[in-house]
């Protein structure tokens, strides 16, 4: 096998380690914030479900439930899903009363009033997630057998799957960003916040933000581990 070629085999491998280390990195950045946070009580010592159920009440968005992510047996991430209108949020966030509760319940209820007012971005974002979530399931799992079989179009299509799953996280990050604005506001508006914990409440958002691009490198991990 030539340099050239082997080239050609090492850069999808490449290309897709660089991508897991930077989702792997995020994601451990996100479990450090909400931990930190995540032992701090909120000033108003309520719990991420009464938060949650609150700001939807305000804008009576009666449809939209909240519930704690238990779903088939498994722990359902804190998200929400506009399909079911459903707010899921992890045992932690759903019963706890930390600044991590409080951000992460607020700012995925915020998701629901963009669902609710048509903000545009968060349509494409629920138009193409479903093709973020298809690359981050079969890129990992086709990628050991682009990697023993040496089939080399199999490669790239495994590292376009996964690399193409981020991609897409990373270019509708701007609906995180809007709904960390919203939430903040409301958390304000509804005096749920203090000055004193402001700056707790402003980094949970931001990790929030990123927990899709975090997760993949989760997926990623569990579907070449079990795969």
């Amino acid at each position: 096998m030539n340099v050239a070629v082997s080239y050609l085999y090492i850069l999808p491998i490449l290309v897709v380690g660089i991508f897991f280390l930077l989702s792997l990195a995020i994601q451990a950045w996100q479990d450090w914030v909400y931990m930190k946070w995540g032992t701090i009580d909120n000033s108003r010592r309520i719990s991420g479900a009464e938060t949650a159920q609150l700001i939807l009440s305000t804008y009576a968005l009666n449809d939209v439930v909240v519930r704690l992510g238990i779903d088939r047996g498994y722990m359902v991430r804190d998200a929400y899903d506009p399909h079911s209108k459903i707010v899921w949020l992890s045992l932690d966030n759903f019963k706890g009363e930390s600044v991590t509760a409080l951000a992460v319940s607020a700012q995925r209820s915020a998701q629901a009033l963009q669902d609710a007012s048509g903000y545009p971005m968060f349509r494409l974002r629920s138009w193409l997630l479903p093709l973020a979530n298809f690359g981050a399931t079969y890129g990992p799992i086709m990628l050991p057998f682009g990697i023993f079989t040496g089939f080399l179009p199999l490669l790239y299509i495994s590292a376009l799957l996964f690399v193409g799953a981020i991609l897409i996280h990373l270019v509708t990050l701007p609906v995180e960003f809007n709904a960390n604005q919203r939430a903040l506001r409301q958390m304000e508006n509804l005096e749920l916040v203090s000055e004193q914990k402001l700056v707790g409440v402003r980094r949970v958002l931001a990790a929030a933000a990123m927990a899709y691009v975090g997760a993949a490198a989760t997926q990623f991990n569990d579907k070449i581990s079990h795969g």
